[in-house]
């Protein structure tokens, strides 16, 4: 069976970390993540995130997003399919869209772009959004906040809109989960998600 790569996308709290660690367990996949899979992606997570960061230029945060997935699809997610091996990642170019293009209100076409040049192709087979309100996904959120988790909350409701857009307008692609349930229902409607779409036994 060919490998598949399979994307987990959301906002702040949304549940996607865990939901990624269950399938890559259940799938025997490889588990990765946006940004910081790499040696130097941690240092530009790292530059992103941190509160000391100050006066980062969105345009400048668009494309150190780049160069993380960039050096993370040549570092790890391309040898893995190449390999034979499935790869579960926690954010890939569906969160550039959303929180650059959507919350930095930077132009989408543009987004796209340098993903498309970052990934030289490689493209998730599935993408997976999981919906929370931001109401709940904010009660979730840990009291020392990153620099992305600690943005406005129109900023997130941007976010949040960024990445219905994309889910609406490429159906064939993505899913739409409720996130706002237990780990196990939303765990169970993943395994079932992956099965029809992929025709993977999770």
């Amino acid at each position: 069976m060919t490998a598949k790569f399979i994307a987990f996308e959301g906002g702040e709290g949304c549940g996607k970390s865990t939901q990624a660690k269950l399938l890559a367990e259940r799938l025997g996949a490889v588990l990765t993540r946006e940004p910081g899979a790499t040696e130097i992606g941690a240092q530009l997570r790292q530059l992103m995130l941190s509160n000391s960061t100050n006066g980062l230029a969105a345009r400048a945060e668009a494309l150190l997003m780049a160069a993380d997935r960039a050096q993370h699809i040549a570092e790890v997610v391309q040898p893995a399919l190449a390999s034979g091996r499935h790869v579960v990642t926690d954010r890939f170019a569906g969160s550039s869209i959303a929180y650059q293009g959507f919350g930095r209100q930077l132009p989408v076409d543009d987004i796209l772009f340098l993903s498309r040049f970052a990934t030289n192709g490689v493209w998730p087979d599935l993408i997976i959004y999981l919906s929370v309100p931001l109401s709940e996904s904010k009660e979730r959120l840990p009291q020392q906040l990153d620099r992305m988790e600690s943005e406005s909350d129109e900023f997130h409701e941007n976010v949040r809109a960024g990445f219905q857009w994309q889910a609406e307008n490429e159906p064939d692609r993505w899913v739409v989960i409720d996130g706002n349930q237990s780990i196990e229902q939303v765990s169970a409607a993943v395994n079932k998600v992956v099965f029809d779409r992929l025709q993977l036994e999770a």
